[in-house]
C-alpha cells in the first residue's frame, strides 16, 4: 500500500467510526417515545417539580407538605393514576398515597 493509500484508507475508517458511535448514541425504541405528566399528590416535601397550584411558591423542591394536591411531579405517561395521584390538582393532602407510603 502506498502512503496516500493508507492516509485515505485510516481517514476513511475514522469517518466510519464517528458514524458508528453517532447512531449508536440516537435514542430508538421506547426511550425515544418516552412521556411523562405532571401528577399531583404524590410528592414528599421538597420533592415538588415546580410552583405549586396555589401559587403558594414558585420553585421546585419547596413543598412543604407530603403528598399536597396541589404540588406535582413529572412521572411515566399513565403512572399517575395507578400511582394513587391526580392530573389536575385539589385542595389537601391526598390521604390515599399517605397510607400507602
Amino acid at each position: 500500500m502506498s502512503k496516500y493509500s493508507l492516509k485515505a484508507f485510516s481517514v476513511a475508517a475514522a469517518v466510519a467510526g464517528a458514524a458508528t458511535m453517532a447512531a449508536a448514541m440516537v435514542p430508538s425504541g421506547a426511550n425515544a417515545a418516552h412521556h411523562e405528566e405532571k401528577c399531583y399528590g404524590v410528592s414528599k416535601v421538597g420533592e415538588n417539580a415546580c410552583a405549586s397550584a396555589s401559587g403558594s411558591h414558585s420553585c421546585a423542591g419547596q413543598a412543604t407538605i407530603d403528598f399536597d394536591g396541589g404540588e406535582w411531579k413529572k412521572v411515566d405517561s399513565g403512572s399517575c393514576v395507578q400511582m394513587g395521584g391526580k392530573l389536575e390538582p385539589f385542595e389537601g393532602a391526598n390521604e390515599a398515597t399517605k397510607t400507602e407510603g
